[in-house]
């Protein structure tokens, strides 16, 4: 019999990892089994563990410290992304597709949060924007809380990492306090078009 392709070997090892992170509650800062426990709770061979840490140390999902282990790092730390967006904002043409494709994003987000946000979530948006009078980080908790209420995690971290990316979002035209009153507003009428454009203009000079 044939052996199984080294593609689908690597493959499933991460699955089984991102299972073991999920079934032992790992959170960012974490630290992970070692090499050898993996090797013996996967049923995997030492090399092929090891393969498949250098994937996920290089798309910045985890970090060796020298001594201590290998730990979970936060999303946002992504180096296979920032390597990436080197690139794309070097090129006019690709940040006009970025910015086009933030707009899209923007959308999908917001019909789904009009659709699925809870009422507790609706209060806690009502606070932050209360607060946001006087105290300006409490907007942009507002905009992460009102994205994460479409619970649809893809399509947030997509949103995170195209604002981070976005050369035109500056502290500037982030969102205000008067913004975050009229995106409730329209989510009380379920008007996404009007919450989209009041995202959207985030990225305009």
């Amino acid at each position: 019999m044939p052996s199984e392709p080294v593609e689908k070997v690597y493959i499933e090892i991460l699955k089984k990892i991102k299972s073991i992170i999920s079934e032992d509650g790992l959170q960012p800062g974490d630290k992970l089994p070692s090499e050898r426990e993996l090797t013996d709770r996967l049923c995997a061979s030492r090399s092929s563990v090891r393969e498949a840490f250098r994937a996920l140390e290089l798309l910045g999902l985890i970090e060796t410290r020298r001594g201590e282990g290998t730990f979970i790092r936060e999303a946002t730390g992504h180096r296979l992304v920032e390597v990436l967006a080197s690139f794309i904002l070097n090129d006019t043409k690709a940040q006009e597709d970025l910015a086009e494709t933030r707009h899209i994003i923007i959308k999908d987000c917001v019909e789904l949060t009009c659709s699925r946000i809870s009422d507790e979530e609706t209060e806690h948006l009502e606070v932050l924007a209360r607060e946001a009078e006087s105290v300006p980080e409490a907007a942009r908790k507002f905009e992460k809380l009102f994205v994460q209420s479409g619970r649809n995690h893809l399509l947030y971290r997509l949103y995170v990492e195209l604002n981070g990316y976005d050369t035109a979002f500056t502290a500037e035209n982030s969102l205000t306090s008067e913004d975050c009153q009229a995106i409730l507003k329209a989510l009380r009428s379920k008007d996404s078009m009007t919450i989209a454009d009041i995202l959207k203009k985030q990225t305009m000079n």
